[in-house]
């Protein structure tokens, strides 16, 4: 019995995505790189934000945002990087991903600037003192940081960026028809002794008072 599908005329094979895509031009082929140039650390240093990506054993997979000031990712040298872990609401998705399956994917992105940044390797969960000592940030040092060993990496054009807009803030509309975060999760979870109110006010204390 074939295994019901939600989408008409799947792509199953390579053979068949290279026909109706093509291959890669020389220049895309080549810009890989096995180790941070001067492009890529400078890229880092000014980067405040980014995206993980990790995977378990059953092949489920996470994408988690990390941010904090510019340079806040520590280079250690060509191949390592390290990415402290910040205190949030304690999933720790992608931690127990790498516990599981030490692949890593990150996309380093910087306030206005249309490319980013790829980066793919494996990664640890590291508690080395004398590395997140270096990540202190108002007097709190992290618990814990993410070691990456690259393998890859490479600068991605800005395609996606200049179709989303995203730094165009003229064509942004002052007020987003999204309600706050606290309605959306009074809707979404069921807490009948937990107003918005409250629930607004225990997000304002996290932002004001756990960022770090």
């Amino acid at each position: 019995m074939e295994n019901h599908l939600p989408f008409k005329a799947p792509i199953t094979t390579e053979s068949e995505l290279r026909e109706l895509i093509g291959e890669p031009s020389e220049l895309v082929k080549r810009k890989q790189l096995s180790a941070l140039d001067r492009h890529c650390r400078t890229f880092i240093s000014l980067s405040p934000f980014l995206h993980i990506a990790t995977c378990n054993t059953n092949g489920e997979f996470d994408v988690s945002p990390r941010g904090d000031a510019p340079g806040f990712v520590l280079v250690i040298d060509e191949h390592t990087l390290v990415i402290p872990d910040r205190p949030g609401n304690r999933r720790v998705d992608s931690l127990r991903n790498i516990l599981q399956n030490g692949s890593i994917g990150i996309v380093f992105m910087i306030p206005g600037v249309e490319e980013m940044l790829r980066v793919n390797g494996n990664a640890w969960v590291i508690r080395d003192e004398s590395l997140l000592e270096k990540m202190t940030v108002r007097g709190k040092r992290p618990l814990l940081g993410i070691g990456v060993e690259i393998k890859e990496c490479f600068l991605h054009c800005g395609k996606a960026i200049k179709r989303s807009q995203i730094w165009n803030y003229a064509a942004r509309t002052e007020s987003p028809n999204l309600p706050s975060l606290a309605v959306m999760l009074k809707d979404q979870v069921d807490l009948p002794d937990t107003s918005v109110e409250e629930l607004e006010q225990r997000i304002e204390e996290s932002y004001t008072k756990r960022l770090y």
